[in-house]
């Protein structure tokens, strides 16, 4: 009966292995395979039991492999850091500014994927994966080559944003350097939503950490040992990125031939149909990315941008290591909700969100504490500048009123990328972030003289009134329809799949 609450009536594949080991009480299960309204405390706790197991299962792999990622822009900072301020600001730009905004945009392209492949996983159609992924490829692949100018035109954008020449020539330069990076991100992301939405995570994490380690050995050898500056940090950062993405893409091909067909012309068939989603996921994800981007622009433009910047940066890098944790929860609260949905489960479905946002606020309110603790002791790891350790002091008490905010947000979000909501957020975030919160950090920043705090400030108000509009939504969603439009979703794109095959495109033909 497990299998029955997991498993697709056209598939005998349980979605979630840890089931097998946490079977869920049968009082739970009700014909059909989703859940029955709740009625005593005791199913309150079987349902938190099941869904924890089946949320944690496939969060805690992704988030292991997206710390260890992260892991790699952390330790590019930390290794430039320890070479000198300047070094640290224009690396802290190069990444945080140019780089981010490129995989923020390709990261939302491709999240398209997580709507349609996990609900097809979930309706059980199977053949569509390798389908819609490797339109994915392409549509990512032409997205890297309209980014080039930025990172071809680094500097002088970086000076007419004001930034300081000095940071802004030597961040040109990393710029230049980390070009393949981006190219591997068009690779690197599909795959990885390939593999989510089937649960398929146990080996992102291990790529993941591979890479990870490789990375510091690599950087330590070119920075440390051959004292190559920022260009081994910058080499060392593109050879990660591939391996990670030749990692993938070697697995996808070699071992998952339930969702991999090989090569198809397919692909190329309704690509502006792809487009659409893809790109209404873009600027969805994009308006939240460049929104923390535009707050470090905007700290540039202060006195002393040295140390504004590099303090600023090491919070939110110590940020980004918490937030690794949310955007696993992201993906892992994204797939439940679209597999239940493909599968016709409403109640599942709701059911998961209630669990991974009470879970979710607990941790951003304990990792608000812990820093709160450490206030005076965490920047040692990135800085030796004493002068840079007071400033990241003094900001430690926003930091982790952020780190409450940013424990719930993305969870939300992985909601809307799961039910298929994505341009109904990007005009929530361009009102929240780029009307409420920019606007409101600009003028305490500067108009205010509040400096970096009332930036920061800014931010938390437009994440708060953010936040909130999401919740309002969830509470209002009648999940019952949700299950409707993706029905009507994968009949259109499958559909359309058989007809194809009938003509004849596929490579193999």
């Amino acid at each position: 009966m497990e299998d029955q609450l997991h498993a697709t009536p056209s598939s005998t594949v349980p979605l979630f292995e840890v089931a097998e080991l946490h079977p869920a009480p049968s009082s739970l299960i009700i014909e059909g395979g989703d859940y029955p309204q709740v009625q005593s405390f005791a199913d309150v706790r079987n349902i938190l039991f099941v869904e924890s197991s089946k949320i944690w299962s496939i969060a805690t792999p992704i988030a292991f492999n997206i710390w260890c990622n992260y892991g790699i822009n952390s330790f590019t900072n930390i290794f430039a850091g320890h070479i000198g301020e300047i070094e640290l600001s224009a690396v802290a730009i190069a990444l945080s500014v140019v780089a981010n905004f490129s995989f923020g945009f390709l990261l939302g392209m491709a999240s398209a994927l997580e709507t349609l492949c996990g609900q097809a996983f979930g309706a059980g159609q199977i053949d569509l994966l390798g389908i819609y992924m490797q339109r994915s490829w392409i549509i990512l692949f032409a997205a890297c080559f309209a980014l080039l100018p930025l990172y071809l035109y680094a500097t002088p954008l970086l000076k007419l944003l004001g930034q300081e020449p000095g940071i802004a020539d030597l961040a040109g330069e990393f710029t230049l350097q980390v070009m393949p990076q981006m190219f591997s991100l068009a690779i690197n992301f599909p795959t990885q939503k390939f593999l989510q939405a089937q649960s398929k995570v146990g080996v992102l994490a291990w790529i993941g950490f591979a890479a990870f380690v490789g990375h510091i050995l690599i950087i330590f050898l070119f920075v440390n040992v051959f004292k190559w500056g920022t260009t081994g940090a910058a080499v060392a950062y593109d050879i990660s990125a591939w391996l990670v993405a030749l990692a993938q893409l070697i697995y996808v091909v070699g071992w998952c031939k339930d969702g991999w067909s090989g090569l198809s012309w397919l692909a190329f068939k309704d690509l502006w149909s792809f487009a659409k989603l893809s790109i209404a996921s873009a600027v969805m994800l994009c308006l939240e990315i460049w929104y923390f981007m535009m707050i470090i622009v905007l700290t540039g433009h202060l006195e002393d941008p040295v140390i504004a910047v590099g303090s600023l940066s090491i919070c939110m890098n110590i940020n980004g290591w918490e937030g690794m944790l949310f955007i696993g929860l992201n993906a892992a609260i994204s797939v439940r909700v679209s597999n239940e949905l493909g599968s016709g489960h409403p109640r599942a479905a709701k059911y998961s969100v209630i669990v991974i946002v009470v879970q979710s606020l607990l941790i951003g309110l304990l990792s608000a504490l812990v820093i709160m603790a450490t206030r005076n002791k965490f920047a040692i790891i990135f800085t030796d500048s004493v002068e840079m350790q007071k400033g990241v002091a003094s900001l430690a008490h926003l930091l982790g009123i952020t780190m409450v905010l940013n424990s719930v947000q993305p969870v939300i979000s992985g909601v809307a990328v799961g039910g298929g909501w994505q341009a109904l957020v990007a005009y929530i975030n361009l009102f929240c972030y780029y009307i409420v919160g920019l606007p409101l950090g600009f003028f305490l920043g500067y108009h205010i003289h509040f400096g970096v705090e009332g930036i920061w400030v800014g931010m938390i108000c437009g994440t708060f009134l953010q936040t909130l509009i999401l919740l309002y939504i969830i509470y209002q969603t009648n999940w019952n329809t949700e299950v409707e439009q993706a029905s009507e979703r994968m009949q259109q794109w499958g559909t359309e799949l058989q007809v194809s095959e009938n003509k004849g495109y596929n490579f193999s033909h």
